[in-house]
């Protein structure tokens, strides 16, 4: 570069103004190759994301988070409080997937995945752009004088940008309690569901406030990922970047002068227009290099392309490239790095997997009473256990009961010989166990029971049997 590259927008945040006040921010509405690709990608998240809670899997809603339950559905896979070790190890892979792709493509997820960007870039902002103009109607129309049109139209956006938080909200809560729930609710109506209700409208709240004023600060702000890929970045990744060296050259960047020899003059293919700062969501300069608020959204990219295109010069001044490729012209490898967290994820992968398939429908936990010692019945030694069934799939088990596999013995149940086990519900009781002597072996004794739905093995569960320490 030409003169020493100025290192103070680092020491602040460009949504901030010297005086430490919110800087509103006004994108240029963003067109281009990468923005159709990103279209597409987020109406098909978009679809995702509203019809997941609605979609069943037999019987299993696909996605649900349901914390008050302790109830997780991931793909149709439903997880109970028994199973929180494979929910542990399915959130791990998610970070790790995530740290894998940020070490390799940087903040990629965020431009083109987070549900943040999908619904505040594809549907808040284009609603906008269709009520306000572009981005210099939009500045125009925040300093009009407040009159009929700045009314209407303020009043249309933000009646418009309600009701969607409201439906948003709406499948929110779908996640959290299950979408059966929701429909029933909204079915009896909000007045036989008022803590739901309030719930809703506070939900409500919170996504209005995110997408119609907090916005790009969720990113720059709350989110910790813009600190992690800070982390995670070196001169590898692949991230969108300006190419530096092409576009301030020996003489700096410069304003297009009409029929100069921009080669003979020095000046880089950077003619400073700026545009590439209007149109980012976030109010950065991608030019000063890889920084914290940047979301890898691409919208740079296209408006630098199109510029490019217009004064006759390459394409690509601003692009997906890594640091290496910039300043060494290495193409991208697949680093050690890169392969450590591959191997990471592969590891995990294969033990979820395996953890996932040896994973049982039905758990069963058979524990002898605390505190209670055997007894003689006659010539039997009987002991007492409480039981719990925990039902994890949606149909019911109409005739559950219990049959002593080892040793030979009885069991006998408190109530009915066979109960039943509702279906995603839990089941719990009583039951003897009486073994003769002679099949002990000591005063500690593995019994091994099975637990039937009518003719069919649901589980098999193994508990100690306390006898005498000696008999005949």
């Amino acid at each position: 570069m030409a003169a020493k590259m100025d290192e103070g927008f680092r020491d602040t945040i460009g949504t901030i103004d010297a005086e430490g006040k919110r800087s509103w921010l006004y994108p240029k509405k963003p067109s281009g190759k990468f923005y159709k690709y990103r279209k597409l990608v987020s109406y098909f998240l978009l679809v995702f994301l509203v019809s997941a809670p609605f979609v069943k899997i037999n019987g299993n809603q696909f996605l649900m988070f349901n914390i008050l339950e302790r109830k997780f559905n991931i793909f149709g896979f439903p997880f109970w409080p028994q199973d929180f070790h494979l929910f542990v190890i399915s959130m791990i892979i998610g970070v790790v997937f995530v740290a894998l792709f940020t070490v390799a493509f940087g903040r990629i997820f965020c431009g083109w995945i987070c549900p943040q960007t999908i619904f505040l870039e594809m549907v808040f902002r284009r609603i906008e752009y269709w009520i306000e103009g572009d981005r210099n109607a939009q500045v125009k129309l925040d300093k009009m004088e407040w009159n009929a049109t700045k009314i209407r139209k303020k009043a249309l956006k933000w009646s418009i940008f309600f009701f969607i938080s409201f439906g948003i909200a709406n499948v929110f809560l779908a996640y959290l309690v299950g979408s059966d729930k929701l429909i029933a609710m909204v079915e009896d109506g909000p007045m036989q569901h008022w803590g739901n209700l309030i719930a809703l409208l506070i939900f409500t709240g919170v996504f209005y406030f995110i997408f119609a004023w907090f916005r790009e600060q969720v990113c720059i702000i709350a989110c910790p990922y813009g600190r992690l890929q800070g982390v995670l970045l070196d001169d590898k990744s692949v991230i969108v970047a300006y190419d530096h060296v092409r576009g301030e050259a020996e003489a700096g960047r410069g304003r297009m002068v009409k029929n100069e020899d921009r080669a003979a003059s020095g000046k880089g293919d950077c003619i400073d227009c700026k545009l590439c700062v209007h149109v980012c969501p976030t109010g950065i300069d991608i030019r000063n290099g890889t920084q914290l608020e940047c979301t890898n959204c691409t919208a740079c990219i296209d408006e630098c392309n199109t510029v490019m295109d217009k004064v006759g010069l390459p394409q690509g001044l601003i692009r997906y490239a890594s640091e290496d490729e910039i300043t060494k012209k290495e193409k991208f490898v697949f680093s050690t790095r890169m392969k450590g967290y591959a191997a990471i994820l592969l590891i995990l992968f294969g033990v979820f997997t395996g953890m996932l398939f040896l994973r049982n429908d039905v758990e069963a936990t058979v524990l002898r009473l605390p505190g209670q010692l055997f007894q003689h019945k006659g010539e039997n030694i009987s002991n007492v256990f409480t039981y719990k069934i925990v039902n994890k799939t949606t149909k019911d088990f109409t005739d559950v009961h219990f049959k002593l596999v080892k040793p030979d013995g009885v069991v006998k149940m408190v109530g009915n010989p066979s109960f039943t086990v509702p279906k995603e519900g839990l089941a719990k009781g009583t039951l003897f166990i009486e073994i003769n002597p002679a099949f002990l072996k000591g005063d500690k004794t593995k019994v091994t029971l099975e637990v039937y739905d009518g003719d069919r093995l649901i589980e098999t569960e193994t508990t100690n049997f306390l006898g005498p320490r000696t008999f005949n």
